[in-house]
């Protein structure tokens, strides 16, 4: 039985590898169901078309049909379910159970170029209740916080799982807290990576992995369950310094972009080493005045209201540091950051070059490298 499943385009569009933009799918089944997502390519003997499921390989496929394989590494969670296009590399995922709901990744290689794509995939239970379900979408080093939206009180537990293992858990009374390593032992997959926030139970994850995250709040008189997916693109280490990492010289201009497509629903903040300067919230933009950054960045800022990004124009020395964003939404926010570095050489060389201008214009006018109070 093939479903007449609900399909979305989610907000994010990130650049994958060799700038390509790629789109993440939000796909909802019921259990016992089939799906199928597709590639929309056609084969023509060049490209290879890989498929993974929480960042393991479960299908291949390449374009002459020399190499294909299904269900290889899984350990038999999709034996005998899995069904792969040979024209077009789509996979069907045949009685879908909630056991696979998670993150299925499409790779396509081609002339050395890789296109990525991400499907979130949910799978309701017949016999769940009051589960929700949230994805978020982030790249390699980003951190992410997962909201229980709740307060702890002396009654509750909350645990936190990943992929089925607990990677943490408090109680209202703070009595029984671990994370990680201290949930089970040999997990180290987030040592030192993991924050549990002592009063809502909310999970921050620094530089996160791609899977199924589950929340459990359980007291005397209810259980609660919620469901994260958080989808990792998978990103060089040359194209995220890129994005992230900016070096200019005085007097230019730097934009930072979000490296997303802004959803009208999330509220987008920018800050700078720490305060709060800019905010994108819908359709409108707001730039911050703030008494400590009012001097340092007054009518130097401009916001893009269909992305996010931020441009900052005639750059200076006290420009220098660490910018960050933090994208929201009710159920989770992802702080990027970014690096600007101000390089002074322009003025160095003109010192070279002219030191004698430099000298009569200090005699009159002060020191050019003395701050303004």
């Amino acid at each position: 039985m093939t479903a007449s499943i609900l399909i979305t385009l989610c907000a994010f569009f990130v650049a994958g590898v060799s700038g390509v933009y790629t789109d993440g799918v939000s796909v909802s089944v019921n259990e016992g169901e089939s799906v199928t997502l597709h590639t929309d390519v056609t084969t023509d003997q060049q490209e290879k078309i890989s498929w993974y499921f929480n960042d393991i390989k479960l299908a291949e496929i390449t374009g002459d049909l020399s190499k294909i394989c299904t269900d290889v590494l899984c350990d038999g969670r999709f034996r005998n379910r899995l069904k792969l296009d040979n024209k077009d590399g789509s996979l069907t995922i045949k009685d879908n159970r909630p056991t696979d709901t998670g993150v299925y990744k499409l790779k396509i290689t081609k002339n050395s170029r890789d296109l990525e794509k991400i499907f979130i995939v949910f799978v309701h239970s017949f016999f769940s209740t009051n589960t929700e379900g949230e994805s978020a979408f982030v790249i390699e080093g980003d951190s992410v916080t997962l909201y229980t939206d709740v307060k702890t009180n002396q009654q509750e537990k909350i645990r936190w799982y990943f992929n089925d293992t607990r990677i943490a858990q408090i109680s209202g009374d703070l009595s029984d807290t671990c994370t990680d390593v201290q949930c089970n032992e040999g997990t180290e997959r987030f040592r030192d990576r993991l924050k549990l926030d002592h009063q809502t139970g909310s999970l921050t994850i620094r530089d996160p992995a791609s899977g199924l995250y589950r929340l459990r709040i359980s007291s005397s008189n209810t259980k609660t369950e919620k469901i994260f997916i958080v989808a990792v693109y998978d990103v060089s280490a040359a194209e995220r310094d890129e994005m992230k990492r900016k070096s200019v010289k005085e007097g230019e201009s730097v934009t930072l972009d979000p490296g997303v497509v802004k959803n009208p629903n999330y509220l987008m903040r920018w800050y700078f080493n720490d305060i709060c300067i800019a905010v994108v919230n819908g359709n409108q933009s707001k730039i911050y005045t703030d008494d400590q950054c009012d001097e340092r960045l007054r009518d130097r800022l401009k916001l893009n209201n269909q992305t996010g990004s931020l441009n900052i124009t005639n750059i200076t020395n006290t420009d220098s540091g660490d910018y960050k964003l933090k994208i929201s939404s009710s159920r989770f926010s992802i702080m990027r950051s970014f690096t600007v570095t101000v390089s002074g050489e322009y003025h160095l060389f003109i010192q070279c070059m002219f030191p004698f201008i430099l000298e009569y214009s200090s005699i009159f006018f002060g020191p050019l490298n003395e701050k303004v109070d």
